[in-house]
């Protein structure tokens, strides 16, 4: 049984950090893409940041620079480092996991979500 858990969210002031992590099971992590996701209230969710089994990393336009998404494929751990944090950036952060190369923007191209944990940013 596929399993992911994120933790490290929480409420910062704008322009903190925060360090968000992931660890899944169930799966051999080396073998996917994983990927970090968002969705404010009334929002869709979208893609944050993406990270191929290579290490080689994606990013969405508005977190280049601030993010940082890495993996450690030994202990089975995706992370989320975030700096520079706006009060735009409030959300439910997922994890998710998908089978394979590539990077694929689209929420529903991922099969197996973490539960989510909320960052929330006040100014």
């Amino acid at each position: 049984q596929v399993r992911l858990v994120e933790s490290g969210g929480g409420s910062v002031q704008s322009g903190g950090s925060l360090r968000l992590s992931c660890g899944a099971s169930g799966i051999t992590s080396s073998r996917y893409s994983l990927g970090w996701f968002r969705q404010a209230p009334g929002k869709e969710r979208e893609g944050v940041a993406i990270i191929y089994s290579d290490g080689s990393t994606a990013y969405a336009n508005s977190m280049k620079g601030r993010f940082t998404i890495s993996r450690d494929n030994a202990k089975n751990t995706l992370s989320l480092q975030m700096n520079s944090l706006k009060p735009e950036d409030t959300a439910m952060y997922y994890c998710a996991a998908r089978l394979g190369s590539g990077f694929y923007w689209s929420s529903s191209s991922y099969k197996y979500w973490g539960q989510g944990t909320q960052v929330t940013v006040s100014s």
